[in-house]
This record gives structure tokens, C-alpha cells and sequence, in this order.
């Protein structure tokens, strides 16, 4: 158990208009169930924002997750927004398609969140 806590792991912050999740390490089968648990966990915003800069890889699995979360923040009204991708994940994110579909920012927008504490 021990190996998947440093595999990967993710640190969720709430703000009055948008959630930041910022995942670090290794999305693949064997951590994809935390990643989507924490999507899945974070509270209805108008603004889901994934920050991808500190994950190393992101598997087919995680890319499932990404659309699925993508649907649910819609469904509820909101918008998903991926956050300056490592390298990596960046042509995951080209050879899957997702970029066109999920937008893609190169910063978290500090000011705006910091407008909303």
C-alpha cells in the first residue's frame, strides 16, 4: 500500500467558485480509482480545475476518468479545466483527442481564485 501513496496522490482546494485538484505521480490502473475518487468527491463548483503539472504519467484509464468527470461537471452545470499538463500528459492529452474537448490552460489563474477566498 504503501508503493501506490507514492505512486500518486492528490491534494484538493475548495474556493468559492472553483475546485482545484492538483494530481502528482502516476495515473495508471493500479491509482486510477483514487484519481477518479477524488474528482468524483470534489464538491459542485462552476470550475473543476485538474493541475497536471506534477503528473508523470496518465494511462488510458485516467484519460477514461478525465471524460467521465468532464460529463458530470457539465451535468451538474459546471465546466472542467486541465491545468498546465507535464510534457507527458500534454500528448496524451493530442494523441487521445482530449485537448479539443477539454480546455487546457497553461496556469491555474491565481488571481482569480485568489478573488474568490
Amino acid at each position: 500500500m504503501r508503493e501506490r501513496e507514492e505512486r500518486f496522490h492528490v491534494e484538493t482546494t475548495v474556493f468559492d467558485e472553483a475546485v482545484c485538484i492538483r494530481a502528482v505521480g502516476v495515473v495508471d490502473v493500479a491509482t486510477v480509482a483514487a484519481f477518479r475518487g477524488a474528482l468524483w468527491a470534489a464538491p459542485a463548483r462552476p470550475e473543476l480545475r485538474v493541475d497536471l503539472s506534477d503528473l508523470l504519467m496518465l494511462s488510458a484509464a485516467g484519460v477514461r476518468a478525465l471524460v467521465a468527470a468532464r460529463l458530470r461537471v457539465r451535468a451538474q452545470g459546471g465546466e472542467l479545466v486541465l491545468v498546465n499538463p507535464s510534457p507527458m500528459v500534454e500528448r496524451v492529452l493530442r494523441a487521445t483527442g482530449l485537448r479539443r474537448v477539454i480546455p487546457v490552460v497553461a496556469q491555474a489563474a491565481p488571481e482569480r481564485l485568489l478573488a474568490a477566498v
